[in-house]
This record gives structure tokens, sequence and C-alpha cells, in this order.
């Protein structure tokens, strides 16, 4: 692993993956954005954790229908290989309104098989 932190990338240089949860993610195709897991995937948000697909699919869905918001990429870093960051800016009804995450993932065999959201 690089020992020097991530270092900023394009954010075409995200792997396929992640670029497709978080398209999927952002029109809210919970179908599609869970099938870029592995099966005992594991997602931190909010500080939850959700273990294999059955429940990253149902807070998928929760997440949708919660709150009304946008997203935007504003950029990426890549530690090494498998770990990624996408920081994405989200504004919406949610309490605040804005927020900048940091979306840190960990790939394996070509899906995700981490991701932790965090500010």
């Amino acid at each position: 692993m690089n020992t020097t932190g991530p270092q900023p990338i394009p954010a075409t240089g995200l792997p396929e993956v992640i670029t497709r949860y978080l398209a999927a993610h952002r029109v809210r195709d919970a179908a599609t954005a869970v099938s870029a897991f592995t099966a005992d995937a594991v997602v931190t948000d909010e500080g939850a954790t959700r273990q294999g697909t059955a429940a990253i699919g149902e807070w998928l869905e929760t997440a949708a229908s919660e709150y009304t918001y946008t997203t935007e990429l504003t950029g990426a870093e890549r530690a090494d290989a498998h770990h990624y960051v996408a920081l994405q800016h989200l504004e919406g009804d949610f309490p605040g309104g804005t927020v900048d995450l940091r979306y840190r993932f960990t790939l394996r065999d070509g899906l995700i098989a981490g991701l932790v959201i965090e500010v």
C-alpha cells in the first residue's frame, strides 16, 4: 500500500465498478448499485455497518427514499490498486442541506468489497 496516502487522480481514473456504483446510486437504481458489491461486502455509513448484498440493498433503498438530494463527484484519489476514494458533494433536504463526503472503496476481484462513507 502507498505509505504517502491517497494521491489525487482524475475522476476518469476511477475503476469502472466504482463509477458504475456511483452512477446507479445517483439515479437511485439500487439493483444496479448493489450488483457492484461482492456477496460479503461491508458498507459503513452514518456509524452503521451493513454486511452482504441483501443488507446493502436495504440500505440503498432506505437512503434513496429518506431524503431528496443531488450528488456531484468533486474529486478522486487512489491509494493503491485496491483502495480508492471518491469525493462527493451532496445538496438536499437532509439536516444541514449540504455536505462533502469521502467514499472510501476497497476492491476485490473487480467488485467493491468495502465502502466507508464519512465526512
